[in-house]
């Protein structure tokens, strides 16, 4: 499975920083806020779209800005912080990105408003990285304990481990669980009828 990421540095922390410690939804809702009031609008089609804000547009953003889009006064000064280190070239994802996993998660650990789970979901979701597992994302791992049918999260962490270096996809079905739940997606359509969820290739 080819995990799905973000296609810009930037744009990993701020879908993993809003996040923290909310549900999906209030997290969905603060970078749909975040885009809304930061992102250059485009027309297409006669309608119209907001960009994803670059870092350098965060970085010079006042805190009191961001924290209107339903951030709490910490994560709005740490999501800033992150942004002014990659518009000015500190922190760079070929930095991050040639380090071992374990190395990585350090380095980003020492980040403002950066613990274990968000350094996990950096990885995870700007590097596909496969090897590591955030362990303490709750809302993954109740999702994980439903859908594999085990009697108690601590029979989750025997099961992850299982895994290997691809224990991260765990995570991602984990989410899909939950996003299907909430009816944020959908099923694929398949040529065979609408029993069948998932198309199987040659």
């Amino acid at each position: 499975m080819r995990p799905p990421r973000y296609p810009d540095f930037f744009e990993v922390f701020a879908n993993v920083i809003p996040f923290q410690q909310v549900s999906l939804a209030a997290g969905m809702s603060v970078v749909a806020q975040l885009i809304q009031r930061f992102g250059e609008a485009r027309m297409t089609g006669g309608r119209r779209f907001n960009l994803f804000p670059d870092a350098s547009i965060v970085a010079d953003a006042r805190a009191a800005n961001l924290r209107r889009c339903g951030m709490s006064l910490r994560k709005a000064h740490a999501l800033r912080t992150v942004a002014r280190l990659i518009a000015s070239g500190t922190l760079t994802a070929d930095a991050i990105g040639g380090l071992s996993s374990n190395e990585a998660l350090d380095e980003l650990a020492r980040l403002p408003g950066i613990g274990p789970w968000s350094a996990a979901l950096i990885l995870l979701r700007g590097f596909g990285r496969l090897d590591v597992f955030p362990a303490g994302d709750s809302g993954a791992q109740g999702s994980l304990v439903s859908l594999l049918r085990l009697r108690s999260r601590a029979s989750l962490a025997r099961f992850v481990d299982r895994f290997g270096e691809q224990l991260g996809c765990l995570y991602f079905y984990g989410l899909a669980s939950r996003q299907l739940a909430a009816g944020l997606i959908h099923p694929a359509a398949s040529p065979r009828g609408p029993r069948s969820a998932v198309r199987r290739h040659a």
